[in-house]
């Protein structure tokens, strides 16, 4: 029944020793205008202008933990609706359908026209692409901004409008889906014949946008880049003193065979610049020395210090700097997350706090255990940190908990994630606990060691031996008595260990479960090539059947056996630390591997914008045994080492290209082929890729790599490893140990501070 104005009023009720609410319905309004009387401090209002229960109270509770957990905001409405589209929008199935949203999006450049659904990307051999008919693809675009747009309209609601002008993200969010949107109503306008769109250069942002770990990281990146620009203007000043000497140095005379130096890669300023920067990275390193050396070796010198000036120290330098302050500022993004975290349990801790009666001399807050225990059943975590913190609520003799007591249960977040291997089963005959003993102990482990090493030499000398034999030269049952006999016995091995330990234990170690599955598929193999080829016998030779022939069947087989030589990595210290820092780096690389693709997918559509269709065979031959220009084709160049490949005639290879460049070997070839195919300031296409991708990128990620590795190593240095434990490690764990926990005053006046909360004490 709709009301015409509500009146809360907030009186202290001596009698109950309480605060409790009174009011009058009178209005429409869902949000209440409160009048606080002097003694009352015990209550926490929400946005609900009718008085707030106890569902709203716990669901709030529940939605403020989750955002801990998560590292989100806890700065959104808090009434019972928004609450529920708040957790909806957060739901698995939702950030799912965000998520495939995304890719779908990002994946249309391989489709679109140009497309890359052709077999190869030679210019030379590449026949004519299907491309989508006029709609498709834009109708799937449609798609896409239509779930941005709900995504967009859905995030600035439960913010709130005060809040999203605060929000530049979400400010771009907006300004990004109205650019694409124009732009893809001009495409149908061209019939989709219009060669530039920009809309394609704008999908990597909603990539970025979506996740909370890039936008840290980019902001730690831009925070980083003044420090970077000092030295890279040290590089520029010293790239440019040195093209001055060089020119000097290698002026053109009056011998025209004297002057190989000069024609080759310093004949003018941008040749100069250009051939010093690539000597910069090493890619030219000798040659374009070499001219100068044959004539006198004393031009060495300037080479020699050039390289060791730029590459040695100043690169060096540049690395250094970028992961000291990165690691700083990335520091203070997760010092960040850290306050997020505790604010969110400090919020929750606020809300449940009004579920019970306070003394009204009492100088704290409580919350019961029962009403956290309610909590606590509704929330999404993990199962391990759940049950983590119910134990030790369960142990907590006290019925009440403080703010503090309340933040210390949930400091069980921040703990890494232990993973405890099942217990082996007892036997309770003497002689399976013999065996027990014998196969369960490390040595049994050794011993697959060896005889997988031993597995790996046998198949290196019949590799080595069969080499130059042709197919039907090779007689493969020795190889085939060997891969029989080894198989079994890691079948036997495995069946033992399974005894020792337990299935349950036994699947509990990756590596087990590694070697498992390659025994399984290793003896489903071995049984079909007997079935199709007949036993091991002397002369027992490769016959095609169907697709597979014999050698390609044990060929599959070896490389398998070689994969489960892996299995020594966890017995060896030094290489199990290295690997497991390895592993744990892929898992938080997610944010660097998408800043990563942004950056590919940006320069990958700018490249094909740029130089789509610029470079042209010379002809269907090799472009080796081509002439050009009256004269065969010059060492080195495009054309002579057959890079037609390497072209951005289409998204994937204009991926690949880049690619390349990234890894700088080769990638003055590049700059002149494309320099000479469309312009001269291709170079600075170029060279922006190779600082973005190979000095930025690159060293942000040793800068990460670094940081892992140390903690790891420090941590090597002061635990001992528990054989029954593994620990798992995130960015946000990995700086743990030096983050400072937020003051009492700071949280409370950050939660004075919501937009959608107001605390009366």
């Amino acid at each position: 029944m709709p009301v015409d104005h509500v009146e809360h009023k907030i009186v202290w009720d001596s009698d109950q020793w309480h605060c409790v609410l009174s009011g009058e319905h009178r209005g429409s309004s869902g949000t209440g205008s409160f009048l606080l009387y002097p003694g009352c401090d015990c209550s926490l209002l929400g946005g609900d202008g009718a008085g707030a229960d106890n569902d709203l109270y716990i669901n709030q509770a529940v939605v403020f933990i989750e955002d801990a957990i998560q590292y989100r905001s806890i700065n959104h409405r808090v009434d019972s609706k928004s609450l529920w589209l708040y957790r909806w929008y957060y739901s698995r199935t939702c950030q799912w359908i965000l998520s495939l949203t995304i890719t779908l999006i990002l994946a249309l450049a391989f489709v679109e026209e140009p497309s890359s659904l052709t077999v190869t990307s030679d210019v030379r051999y590449r026949l004519p692409a299907w491309n989508p008919p006029c709609g498709l693809t834009e109708s799937l675009e449609l798609l896409c901004f239509l779930v941005f747009g709900v995504d967009v309209s859905v995030k600035s609601y439960l913010i709130g409008w005060k809040e999203f002008w605060k929000n530049k993200w979400l400010m771009a969010y907006i300004l990004t889906l109205i650019v694409s949107l124009s732009d893809w109503i001009v495409s149908l306008s061209f019939f989709c014949t219009e060669s530039l769109r920009i809309r394609r250069i704008l999908r990597p942002f909603f990539l970025l946008q979506n996740s909370s770990m890039m936008k840290k990281t980019l902001k730690s990146i831009n925070s980083t880049l003044p420090e970077m620009a000092s030295v890279v203007l040290l590089l520029a000043v010293h790239l440019s003193l040195f093209t001055m000497f060089a020119m000097l140095l290698f002026a053109r005379t009056k011998d025209n065979q004297q002057d190989k130096e000069w024609v080759v890669y310093f004949r003018n300023l941008p040749d100069s610049l250009t051939s010093l920067l690539v000597l910069l990275t090493t890619a030219n390193n000798p040659d374009v020395m070499i001219p100068a050396y044959s004539k006198n070796r004393a031009y060495s010198i300037f080479f020699i210090l050039f390289t060791v000036l730029g590459n040695l120290f100043l690169m060096n330098l540049l690395t250094a700097i970028i992961y000291n302050q990165f690691r700083g500022y990335l520091l203070k993004s997760v010092q960040s997350s850290l306050f997020r975290r505790r604010l969110g349990i400090r919020a929750a801790f606020e809300v449940l706090s009004t579920l019970k009666e306070t003394p009204a001399n009492a100088q704290q807050s409580y919350v019961s255990s029962g009403a956290l225990h309610q909590v606590l059943q509704k929330v999404e975590m993990d199962s391990r940190c759940k049950q983590a913190i119910l134990r030790s609520l369960k142990m907590c003799s006290c019925d009440q908990l403080s703010a503090a007591q309340f933040q210390k249960l949930f400091e069980e977040l921040d703990k890494d994630a232990i993973k405890q291997h099942p217990p082996s089963p007892e036997y309770q005959s003497h002689f399976m606990q013999k065996l027990q003993f014998a196969f369960g102990h490390p040595y049994f482990g050794y011993l697959g060691n060896v005889v997988a090493l031993a597995n790996i030499i046998s198949i290196c000398v019949v590799l080595v031996m069969d080499a130059d034999k042709q197919p039907s030269e090779r007689d493969d049952f020795f190889l085939g008595a060997i891969n029989c006999f080894f198989i079994l016995y890691y079948l036997l091995e495995m069946l033992l260990k399974i005894l020792a330990m337990g299935l349950r234990r036994y699947l509990s170690y990756p590596s087990n479960r590694f070697d498992g599955l390659l025994t399984v598929i290793l003896l489903i193999l071995e049984i079909a090539t007997f079935a199709v080829y007949g036993f091991p016998h002397p002369g027992w030779r490769p016959e095609f059947m169907g697709l597979l022939s014999l050698w390609d069947m044990v060929r599959l087989v070896n490389m398998l056996i070689v994969f489960r030589f892996l299995r020594i990595i966890p017995n060896m210290k030094f290489m199990a630390l290295v690997v497991t820092t390895l592993l744990d780096l892929v898992k938080n690389l997610r944010a660097f591997a998408g800043i990563l693709v942004v950056v590919f997918y940006a320069f990958a559509i700018t490249g094909i914008m740029l130089f789509k269709g610029a470079v042209v065979p010379l002809g269907n031959t090799s472009a080796a045994n081509t002439t050009f220009a009256n004269g065969t084709l010059q060492c080195g160049t495009y054309e002579q080492l057959e890079y037609w490949p390497n072209n951005f005639d289409d998204f994937a290879a204009a991926v690949v290209t880049l690619w390349d460049v990234m890894v700088v070997n080769n990638w003055q070839v590049f700059l002149d082929a494309f320099s000479r195919y469309s312009s001269p300031w291709a170079k600075i296409y170029f060279v922006a890729w190779w600082l973005i991708s190979s000095v930025i990128w690159v060293n942000l990620f040793v800068a990460l790599l670094l940081e892992n590795f140390i903690h790891k190593w420090d941590r090597r240095c002061h635990r001992e490893s528990l054989s029954d434990v593994e620990y798992q490690r995130t960015v946000e764990l990995m700086f743990r140990d030096v983050l400072e926990e937020p003051t009492e005053e700071e949280l409370m006046e950050k939660l004075h501070q919501h937009p959608h909360l107001q605390l009366c004490r």
